[in-house]
């Protein structure tokens, strides 16, 4: 397999603060990798540079074998974003926020609208197309932004913190969304502080801490080697639980 994703020496400061720190990793195609790790461990961080949100402040990250600063556009071409915050449009319906989102990616109106429709059965919402967002409830609203990522067929999909807030049944709901699109060898990167969901839907994770990825494995090699579940594994890795 070749790597989708590569990283060397990736650093993010701001201003005096160091939110990524030094960091190489390398993301297979085909693969669904997270990155594990409180708020404030420099998961969002990463992924910012990785959709070209941010360049980095030193060392490099390829996507596609592009350098994020020198391609953004044909990179963000071939990517789906499904943001931690909600960032859908309050003055249109569900259905609309999808057609507006495919001019972004220059996709005729005939077919956003084929597509539209495609991915609201695809989340379970076509009963919901002619809704304004504010009617939405929050696990609706995270089923949207999934679909909307993936308006453009993205090679490559980037979800941060992909079910914080939702209830347990939301929660699963969105996972086996994630899980079929994993079955089509969609590759998934991922941040989290849910440890279920890291091993339910991740081949390997990054643990991460301060800015620094401690170490990264396949979720159950970590719990075979250290003992008990992965938040015993970054407690001992880190010295510090995922709420501190």
């Amino acid at each position: 397999m070749n790597a989708i994703v590569s990283a060397k020496g990736l650093t993010k400061d701001y201003g005096s603060l160091r939110a990524v720190n030094n960091i190489d990793f390398e993301i297979m195609g085909g693969e669904s990798f997270g990155f594990l790790g409180p708020n404030g461990a420099g998961k969002t961080t990463v992924m910012s540079m990785i959709h070209c949100f941010m360049p980095p402040t030193s060392g490099y990250i390829n996507v596609f074998s592009m350098d994020v600063t020198e391609n953004p556009s044909e990179i963000k071409s071939r990517i789906g974003v499904m943001p931690q915050e909600d960032n859908l449009d309050p003055d249109l319906t569900v259905f609309e926020n999808l057609i507006v989102y495919a001019r972004y990616f220059d996709i005729p109106k005939k077919e956003s609208s084929l597509l539209a429709w495609e991915l609201l059965d695809f989340v379970e919402m076509r009963e919901k197309a002619n809704v304004n967002i504010r009617m939405l409830s929050g696990g609706m609203k995270r089923r949207l932004l999934l679909a909307r990522a993936l308006i453009n067929n993205p090679e490559l999909l980037i979800l941060d913190e992909p079910t914080t807030g939702l209830d347990p049944q939301s929660r699963r709901s969105v996972w086996e969304k994630l899980n079929h699109l994993k079955s089509k060898n969609t590759t998934l990167i991922l941040t989290t502080h849910y440890m279920e969901e890291a091993e339910r839907l991740c081949d390997r994770v990054a643990i991460m801490d301060s800015g620094r990825i401690v170490v990264i494995d396949s979720p159950q090699r970590l719990i075979d080697i250290h003992g008990g579940n992965l938040e015993d594994v970054y407690l001992k890795l880190t010295g510090r639980t995922l709420e501190s």
